[in-house]
Protein backbone atom coordinates (compact mmCIF):
# COMPACT_ATOMS: atom_id res chain seq x y z
CA UNK A 1 0.00 0.00 0.00
CA UNK A 2 1.37 3.62 -0.87
CA UNK A 3 2.17 6.04 1.87
CA UNK A 4 1.90 9.43 2.11
CA UNK A 5 4.89 11.73 3.11
CA UNK A 6 4.15 11.58 7.05
CA UNK A 7 4.40 7.90 6.81
CA UNK A 8 0.80 6.81 7.07
CA UNK A 9 -0.67 4.61 4.69
CA UNK A 10 -2.81 6.37 1.69
CA UNK A 11 -5.73 4.35 2.29
CA UNK A 12 -6.50 3.42 6.00
CA UNK A 13 -7.48 -0.04 6.76
CA UNK A 14 -10.66 1.01 8.50
CA UNK A 15 -11.57 1.63 4.99
CA UNK A 16 -10.48 -1.64 3.88
CA UNK A 17 -12.60 -3.64 7.20
CA UNK A 18 -15.34 -1.47 5.56
CA UNK A 19 -15.56 -2.32 2.23
CA UNK A 20 -14.74 -6.21 3.49
CA UNK A 21 -18.02 -5.91 5.92
CA UNK A 22 -19.93 -4.58 2.96
CA UNK A 23 -19.24 -7.43 0.57
CA UNK A 24 -19.95 -10.04 2.81
CA UNK A 25 -23.04 -8.49 3.77
CA UNK A 26 -24.13 -8.62 0.22
CA UNK A 27 -22.54 -11.88 -0.11
CA UNK A 28 -24.53 -13.40 2.32
CA UNK A 29 -27.46 -11.76 3.42
CA UNK A 30 -28.85 -11.57 7.18
CA UNK A 31 -25.32 -12.59 7.97
CA UNK A 32 -24.57 -10.43 11.17
CA UNK A 33 -20.64 -12.59 12.05
CA UNK A 34 -18.66 -14.55 10.77
CA UNK A 35 -16.31 -16.89 13.26
CA UNK A 36 -12.90 -18.13 11.33
CA UNK A 37 -10.20 -20.41 12.29
CA UNK A 38 -8.01 -22.83 9.99
CA UNK A 39 -9.60 -25.71 11.93
CA UNK A 40 -12.02 -27.14 8.97
CA UNK A 41 -13.75 -30.23 11.34
CA UNK A 42 -14.08 -31.85 7.71
CA UNK A 43 -10.16 -31.42 6.71
CA UNK A 44 -7.01 -33.54 7.99
CA UNK A 45 -4.79 -30.38 7.41
CA UNK A 46 -5.71 -26.89 7.87
CA UNK A 47 -8.06 -25.11 5.83
CA UNK A 48 -10.12 -21.63 6.13
CA UNK A 49 -13.18 -22.28 7.92
CA UNK A 50 -16.00 -19.84 8.49
CA UNK A 51 -19.37 -20.14 10.55
CA UNK A 52 -21.83 -16.96 9.96
CA UNK A 53 -24.41 -16.18 12.88
CA UNK A 54 -27.60 -13.87 12.29
CA UNK A 55 -28.73 -11.38 14.71
CA UNK A 56 -30.50 -13.94 16.47
CA UNK A 57 -27.22 -16.21 16.86
CA UNK A 58 -28.86 -18.56 14.48
CA UNK A 59 -26.65 -20.10 12.09
CA UNK A 60 -27.03 -19.65 8.50
CA UNK A 61 -26.43 -22.23 6.03
CA UNK A 62 -23.37 -21.58 3.29
CA UNK A 63 -22.04 -23.17 1.00
CA UNK A 64 -18.58 -24.99 1.27
CA UNK A 65 -17.19 -21.71 -1.54
CA UNK A 66 -18.94 -19.05 -0.18
CA UNK A 67 -17.15 -19.90 3.69
CA UNK A 68 -14.05 -20.77 2.01
CA UNK A 69 -14.03 -17.29 0.74
CA UNK A 70 -15.58 -15.46 3.06
CA UNK A 71 -12.87 -16.67 5.83
CA UNK A 72 -10.13 -16.32 3.23
CA UNK A 73 -11.24 -12.66 2.62
CA UNK A 74 -11.08 -11.83 6.11
CA UNK A 75 -7.39 -14.19 6.47
CA UNK A 76 -6.37 -11.13 4.54
CA UNK A 77 -7.97 -7.98 6.11
CA UNK A 78 -5.92 -9.13 8.90
CA UNK A 79 -2.84 -11.18 8.13
CA UNK A 80 -1.22 -10.19 11.43
CA UNK A 81 -3.80 -11.74 13.59
CA UNK A 82 -3.02 -14.76 15.46
CA UNK A 83 -4.77 -17.54 13.43
CA UNK A 84 -3.70 -20.39 15.42
CA UNK A 85 -6.94 -19.46 17.83
CA UNK A 86 -10.50 -18.53 15.85
CA UNK A 87 -11.98 -15.01 15.54
CA UNK A 88 -15.04 -13.61 14.90
CA UNK A 89 -16.08 -10.72 12.57
CA UNK A 90 -18.84 -8.31 13.51
CA UNK A 91 -20.26 -7.17 10.27
CA UNK A 92 -22.04 -4.35 11.28
CA UNK A 93 -19.24 -2.47 13.35
CA UNK A 94 -16.26 -4.57 10.54
CA UNK A 95 -14.11 -4.92 13.66
CA UNK A 96 -12.27 -8.70 14.44
CA UNK A 97 -12.13 -9.94 17.99
CA UNK A 98 -10.63 -13.05 19.27
CA UNK A 99 -13.52 -15.47 19.65
CA UNK A 100 -12.49 -16.48 23.07
CA UNK A 101 -12.64 -12.73 24.29
CA UNK A 102 -15.99 -12.42 22.51
CA UNK A 103 -17.32 -16.08 24.79
CA UNK A 104 -15.41 -14.38 27.99
CA UNK A 105 -17.46 -10.78 27.02
CA UNK A 106 -14.05 -9.17 26.94
CA UNK A 107 -14.22 -8.60 23.30
CA UNK A 108 -16.02 -5.21 23.14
Amino acid sequence: MLAMPSGTPACPDTDRQRRLAAQLADMIPGAATVRVSLNDPKEAWPHPHAIVKDEAGETLELGRTTARVAARWILRVWPEADWTRPHTFDIAAATLTRSDLVAAGRGR
